[in-house]
């Protein structure tokens, strides 16, 4: 099962593939990992087909199909695919503690917002949400991990958690990144902070005015819609 899906996925981009939007791309990602060229909704429909042509039975033949088709792609829509079978339907009773390692795997190779965002808010975060006791400790870790894109996870990853946000380890995982320079986590910090002011501006303020230490960055984030 594994090699006809990722054969159908490779040929599927390939016969989308725009030479003339490629360039533009990588650029704009500053990826080393070259593009096909092909955008975000005509990768959705891909696949949306190949996936439902090529069903996965078990949860050992998902994580080998999405770690091969990540592991052995050469175009970065390759990787783009193997996050979208990680949410697929198929996918959905094993979105459990058991599949964060695997989402730790291509969140540190991957090492680059648009993989990790992804991971952290739409993986991470619904099972944060479902297994409190398992997962919040590892956030914890997380923030406090000498990789910086574990850290930002740790961060964004209740990003559209609205009322179900934790608030404490929401605060913990801020305050223990708070005097990194690093770009990315200033920005996920305030980005973090700025999405649950939607929720509770009036913990957002408190927050951002019992913190001084808290970057120009993440400050002027937090509290842009304020």
């Amino acid at each position: 099962m594994t090699q006809p899906l990722i054969r159908a996925v490779r040929d599927g981009l390939a016969e989308l593939a725009d030479s003339g939007r490629a360039p533009d791309m990588q650029r704009y990602m500053k990826s080393a990992m070259p593009f096909r060229g092909v955008p975000k909704p005509a990768r959705a429909q891909l696949a949306r087909r190949v996936f439902a042509e090529h069903v996965i039975a078990d949860r050992a033949t998902w994580e080998a199909t999405v770690r091969q088709l990540w592991h052995e792609a050469t175009y970065r829509e390759e990787r783009y695919l193997a996050i979208e079978l990680t949410g697929h339907r198929m996918a959905r009773a094993w979105q459990d503690p058991d599949a964060v390692p695997l989402y730790r795997e291509l969140i540190v190779t991957g090492a680059w917002w648009d993989f990790v965002d992804e991971l952290a808010i739409r993986r991470i975060g619904p099972i944060l949400r479902r297994f409190r006791d398992e997962l919040t400790p590892l956030m914890r870790s997380w923030a406090r991990h000498e990789d910086r894109w574990l850290r930002r996870s740790a961060v964004i990853c209740q990003v559209t958690a609205k009322a179900a946000t934790d608030r404490d380890l929401l605060a913990d995982v801020i305050t223990a990144n708070i005097d990194d320079k690093d770009f990315f986590l200033r920005k996920g910090i305030g980005w973090a902070l700025r999405d649950y002011a939607k929720t509770d501006p009036d913990w957002v303020r408190a927050f951002v005015a019992e913190h001084p230490g808290l970057s120009p960055l993440s400050r002027r984030e937090a509290l842009k819609n304020l």
